[in-house]
């Protein structure tokens, strides 16, 4: 692999999962806000609504920071990857537009009404302004995740006599059943994220003795939440997988670390794959599993990276099996703590109980990393293929960007992302300060609407 197409991944890579932090957070507050809404309405009173203005604010300022990390990988499609946009564009740049043309400006929209028209607004229409933004928020992932998914399982296309792509089924290509999969897949575990947020503020609070009514609102909304959602992922993560052993069964293997195909595939649940000599080193195996979980039966053979053509692996296996690993791993930790957090709030102790107050004020960044390497076990499992099958990602570079460009802009985004970073952590920070606040007959008082 030459030095540019690495820093042209690279950049790439840092790029999105940099801006990937943001996103998954205002997806997930997007439904608990509708949540928050509704029990407002239906309960009457102001618990709810002041719960949810809180949120509001948290969610304003993850958007304007998702949106502004997010505009430069929209450029790299020109520079970086101009070849792969010529080759591909006229069948994703259908769902990109439809991104920014309809998702993104209805998103905004109601943003803007959520935070500035609460006292303009009736009750039921400021609820409506965030079941609005919800729909925004989650067609915005959707026709991203549809993008993603014809590179990871292209259907709906034909190839043109100058040899680009065509787009020939319209709903073939936005209904894949990939995207619909990774959708589900993706946007549950997005509510983890801020169902375990949420929580993490409400056990702060509660630990700290402030804002106590709201704090329990926070507590119970947000580990119930986080359980429903952490199950889902668990269902949603294994239709993925199946998908995945259908129609990339070299990616699978890869994440399991085999090498060697054959019938009663055993879960490789810990090791560390030794690539040069094709084999897994000191693996802890549950017997058959694999091969039930891939494929339905104990007796299905599975295929092992032996099966393809050593140019076909994934190029970084190491990284995308433990990638997939961790994401395993972290799953099932935040399964299990929002198990035991509800559990406690049944019995009434979940809010006097500090070490699971503790745990779930330090379990916020869990659900960002198993998000991010879930990210990555998807993009590490595609290569080295752009479009799976059809077109590698060694075609798709821009031949005219070189190494050391790539380098100096790379650098130049890691200054700038540090220093929004440093702002957003100042924002919500000064947020978490404030705390919830009922609305003041001015119209906001000290609910300053977005500080950024």
């Amino acid at each position: 692999m030459d030095d540019a197409l690495v820093f042209h991944r690279l950049q790439f890579a840092f790029t999105i999962v940099y801006h990937y932090l943001f996103p998954q957070l205002t997806m997930g507050l997007a439904l608990l806000i509708v949540i928050m809404k509704a029990l407002g309405l239906r309960q009457g009173g102001e618990r709810w609504n002041d719960a949810a203005r809180f949120w509001i604010r948290i969610f304003g300022i993850n958007f304007a920071v998702g949106v502004v990390t997010g505009i430069p990988m929209e450029f790299q499609f020109g520079t970086n990857w101009a070849k792969f946009s010529r080759h591909a564009g006229s069948v994703i740049g259908q769902t990109l537009a439809m991104e920014g043309l309809f998702a993104f400006f209805l998103e905004s929209s109601f943003l803007f009404l959520l935070v500035w028209g609460e006292r303009r607004l009736s009750k039921i229409g400021h609820f409506l302004a965030a079941v609005a933004l919800f729909l925004g928020s989650w067609l915005s992932g959707y026709f991203i995740i549809a993008t993603n998914a014809f590179m990871q399982y292209p259907v709906g296309h034909a190839v043109a006599a100058d040899g680009t792509l065509r787009l020939v089924d319209f709903w073939a290509f936005v209904l894949s059943p990939w995207a619909i999969v990774q959708y589900a897949h993706n946007m549950v575990a997005a509510v983890v994220t801020g169902a375990f947020v949420m929580a993490a503020v409400g056990a702060y609070y509660t630990l700290t003795r402030r804002h106590l009514p709201t704090a329990g609102l926070f507590l119970r909304l947000g580990v119930t939440a986080a359980l429903v959602a952490s199950v889902l992922v668990t269902v949603t993560g294994d239709r993925q997988a199946k998908l995945v052993a259908r129609h990339q069964p070299v990616a699978l293997a890869a994440m399991e670390g085999r090498f060697e195909s054959g019938a009663h595939a055993g879960l490789n649940v810990i090791g560390q794959p030794n690539v040069s000599a094709r084999r897994l080193d000191n693996p802890v195996v549950i017997p058959w599993v694999l091969s039930f979980l891939a494929f339905g039966t104990f007796q299905a053979p599975v295929q092992g990276l032996d099966a393809f053509p050593r140019d076909d692996w994934p190029d970084n296996i190491e990284l995308l099996y433990y990638s997939f690993h961790i994401m395993a791993g972290l799953g099932t930790i935040l399964t299990a703590i929002a198990f035991v957090a509800v559990l406690l709030w049944w019995a009434g102790r979940l809010e006097r109980s500090r070490p699971m107050l503790w745990i779930l004020m330090l379990a916020f960044p869990l659900p960002y990393i198993a998000n991010t390497v879930g990210w990555m076990t998807a993009e590490l499992g595609r290569q080295p293929w752009l479009i799976f099958g059809v077109f590698r990602t060694a075609q798709g570079a821009s031949p005219t960007v070189h190494a050391g460009t790539v380098l100096f802009t790379l650098i130049g985004f890691c200054g700038l992302y540090l220093a929004l970073g440093i702002l957003f952590l100042f924002l919500i920070g000064r947020e978490i300060a404030h705390g919830p606040a009922p609305l003041s007959p001015a119209g906001r008082g000290h609910v300053e609407p977005v500080h950024a």
